[in-house]
């Protein structure tokens, strides 16, 4: 048998490549296929988005305002904002380093004709005349007309929408972002680079991150409202503190307002969760899976419906020829010697290289030849004068065919086998037309691999409540065979050649069925669609070149990495080695991500909603800002910074519910509102007594402290050991900054006792407010529906961990 590499790809005489000068000298000058991949951003980007924000320019000014003041030590906030942006910018870098390299290694590959050997290489390294092969599942990278060819078939859909493959004969053109489907060819490059059709049009619509993120979309809608509000409170806050402590000098003033405007800003919010979505890309890479676009983590925990094919995600994607079956009336040689001469694994699928391994010395040749075309769903040749087809039965079977060789056909199928039907024919008929002369002479059976764990991933996410609808090429017969074989409850399969073409119908149909067989590329995508009409967050698993239609139209493309390149070009997330069982690590970072970005968000915003709370109230009674910048510096930094970075990182497995800001506010608005008002009013009552300003200071500060330790507590749960240990240190490094000198000077605290008694008292009250509001807004958001499992921790990283177990087995096991 011979496989077609590199090294065995036929070269007809006709064509010449490159020699080693010329491709030096054409690499010199530019002429190469080397674009730049926008796969993540540039470190001048990186650095500019996070330093040269709007609230960084806000706490900027405000810091060289206070540094003006002389109190260096309200200045702490500087150092925070400082700490963020190279946070975001280091770590951001070093993500970036590492997915840039890992896409680098899984680029794109070519196979080119330099001096008269066939190398294969990055499709970067093409230059420009290099003679370039063309083999199914081939993505072409350059534009440039073709040199030669057989049964040539191209699919265009990226270009021109259009689904059907297009036939190419020599001296016609073929486009970078295209696709081989059928044949093989070779072309010459011509336009390399930015200047090919790809290229040009993937400069207009290639972006940092393109798919949409709920998450990310909900963040910048807090932003945008916080900005606002920062332009409508700074006016506000100046004046009021003009008002209430002017006759103290400018410096007094500043420093409130700045106290005021410094907790109105959610100085880490953006580093946390640009870098949770990071790191989530970064951790998934160790488990073999390749982040093309960010939002994909999150996408995937969104998702209710994943539609998989069945060859190269239930199987392993391999096929082994089972049994030959020829038919009363046919000579068993010839039959033989046919299939051995047809056998050309030159055509590069699956089904053609197990029948090359199988019948591996043909001793005829094949003098006129129809590559296999998934539209037709057969292929041909000319034996010795005599017309074969090879294909499937459903297909060549004709109408008046033998009631028992139909039933044969169907136990087969039935038992999980794929079935070839070979046949005699009339000739070989034109593109588009059907064959005449159809007579069945034998039946091929092959099998296929079934993977070891696809069982135990299907059930993990039928557990989750996330529903797995099979599209396939392969008849309903044979695909709901496989399909029960990993344990999923198949019903009533759909033959995918009866479905409408209406929407409204074909999304009825939809709802209802799991198996759906004999999918072309164009209704793999209506279903798709069908389901996103009906609300469902879609995910489509592939690895063949009639895939991309449908992951590119999907909520989240998953390709497998031994997958067409076209396959791999256009999905949101890549499984390196191809395991279909590493989709649960992604649901589990994307659940992670989700729900503690959701948790960082609520402790910015009720900072946010108390800073604008504390601004409001000090205007309305003419008193000064309850706090000092370096004091509200200590609570962002105990109750949300150091304890933010910690839980942004942390194993968080609740199941996705839409709805991520509303739930963000249900919580942070009333209990900002509560640390607040409590804080405010101990401040406002003893500031009307003959105490001193900073016993009226600390017993806000006291009160602010306890109610934002409690949110973080009710933020934390449910409880784990790791979770209670950062609420106890953060609680006291509080303590500390009461109870040592050195912490009451810095962060003017008073020792007076009643400061901190009348403080606890009020942040008791505001804690049992916060209490009752969490309790509210989580009851309010249903955990698992009934009759689902709940993962418990570290369960959806299980089943990597476990052994393999017995080795893979057949599809078609003997029973």
């Amino acid at each position: 048998m011979t496989e077609t590499t590199a090294e065995t790809m036929p070269v007809p005489g006709a064509v010449t490549g490159l020699t080693h000068a010329e491709v030096e000298a054409r690499t010199a000058a530019g002429e190469t296929n080397a674009v730049v991949e926008v796969t993540s951003r540039p470190l001048s980007e990186i650095v500019r988005a996070n330093v040269f924000t709007r609230f960084n320019g806000l706490l900027g000014a405000l810091l060289v305002l206070v540094l003006l003041t002389g109190s260096y030590k309200n200045a702490l906030f500087g150092i925070a904002l400082v700490v963020n942006s190279l946070l975001g910018i280091g770590q951001e870098w070093h993500a970036k380093r590492k997915l840039d390299s890992l896409a680098v290694l899984h680029a794109p590959r070519a196979t080119v004709l330099r001096d008269g050997v066939c190398t294969e290489i990055p499709s970067a390294g093409m230059v420009r005349g290099d003679v370039v092969a063309l083999r199914p599942g081939d993505q072409v990278s350059a534009d440039g007309p073709i040199l030669v060819c057989d049964n040539l078939e191209v699919d265009e859909s990226n270009l021109t929408g259009e689904s059907d493959a297009v036939d190419k004969s020599v001296g016609e053109s073929v486009s970078s972002g295209t696709a081989v489907v059928a044949g093989t060819g070779w072309y010459r490059a011509e336009v390399v680079g930015q200047d090919a059709t790809a290229q040009r049009l993937a400069a207009e619509a290639k972006v940092f991150t393109r798919a949409h993120s709920e998450v990310q979309h909900s963040t910048n809608v807090l932003l945008r409202w916080l900005t606002w509000i920062v332009l409508v409170m700074l006016p506000i806050s100046a004046w009021s503190q003009w008002r209430a402590v002017g006759d103290k000098g400018w410096q007094e003033v500043v420093l409130r307002t700045a106290a005021g405007m410094v907790g109105l800003v959610p100085e880490g919010l953006v580093v946390l969760t640009t870098l949770a979505f990071l790191l989530a890309a970064v951790q998934l890479t160790r488990k073999q899976a390749l982040v093309q676009e960010l939002p994909a983590v999150e996408l995937l925990a969104r998702v209710d419906v994943i539609c998989v094919d069945k060859t190269g995600t239930l199987t392993e994607g391999e096929i082994v020829f089972e049994d030959l079956h020829v038919l009363d009336g046919e000579s068993e040689p010839e039959i033989l010697a046919v299939v051995a001469a047809l056998a050309d694994d030159t055509a590069g699928n699956q089904t053609s290289k197990a029948l090359a391994r199988a019948f591996p010395d043909p001793v005829h040749e094949v003098t006129d030849r129809a590559a296999f075309s998934s539209a037709r769903k057969w292929s041909g040749g000319v034996v010795e004068g005599q017309a074969w087809l090879l294909g499937a039965p459903d297909v060549l079977l004709p109408p008046t065919t033998d009631p028992d060789l139909v039933a044969r056909v169907h136990a087969a199928s039935d038992a999980g086998r794929r079935v070839l039907l070979l046949a005699r024919a009339d000739g070989l008929p034109p593109t588009g037309e059907a064959p005449t002369g159809v007579r069945p002479a034998a039946i091929i059976e092959l099998a296929e691999l079934v993977r070891h764990d696809a069982r135990e991933t299907l059930d993990f996410f039928r557990a989750q409540g996330v529903r797995v609808v099979v599209i396939s090429g392969d008849t309903p017969r044979t695909v709901t065979a496989v399909a029960r074989d990993v344990g999923l409850d198949a019903g009533e399969p759909v033959d995918a050649r009866t479905l409408p073409e209406s929407e409204p119908e074909l999304a009825d149909i939809v709802d209802r069925t799991t198996i759906f067989g004999r999918v072309t590329p164009t209704q793999k995508r209506a279903i798709v669609r069908a389901l996103q009409s009906r609300g469902h967050v879609v995910a489509m698993t592939g690895d063949g070149v009639n895939d991309v239609l449908a992951l590119k139209d999907a909520d989240i493309g998953i390709a497998m990495g031994n997958g067409a390149q076209a396959t791999k070009a256009v999905a949101q997330l890549v499984l390196l080695d191809s395991r279909f069982a590493h989709l649960p690590s992604v649901l589990a970072e994307g659940r992670r991500l989700i729900g503690n970005v959701e948790r960082v968000a609520s402790l910015f915003v009720t900072k946010n909603v108390m800073s604008a709370v504390s601004i409001l109230a000090a205007a309305f009674l003419g008193l000064a800002y309850p706090f000092l910048p370096s004091q509200l510096t200590l609570v962002s930094t105990l109750t949300i910074g150091i304890p933010a970075a910690i839980l942004a990182l942390g194993p968080n497995d609740r199941r996705y519910q839409p709805g991520f800001l509303r739930r963000v506010l249900a919580i942070s608005l009333p209990a900002g509102a509560v640390a607040g008002v409590s804080a405010f009013a101990v401040y406002a009552v003893l500031s009307e007594g003959v105490v001193h300003a900073s016993v009226a200071s600390t017993a806000a500060l006291t009160s602010l402290l306890v109610t934002m330790l409690w949110l973080l507590s009710c933020l934390a749960r449910p409880y784990r050991v790791w979770k209670v240990v950062v609420v106890a240190t953060m609680s006291g490094l509080a303590a500390l900054a009461y109870l040592l000198p050195a912490g009451r000077s810095f962060f003017a605290i008073s020792a007076d006792p009643s400061a901190l008694g009348w403080g606890l008292v009020t942040g008791a009250i505001g804690a049992a407010v916060v209490e009752v509001a969490f309790r509210i807004s989580r009851a309010r958001v249903p955990t698992v529906e009934a009759g689902h499992h709940r993962p418990e921790p570290g369960e959806l990283e299980s089943m990597e961990a476990r052994p393999l177990g017995t080795r893979p087995h057949h599809a078609a096991s003997r029973r």
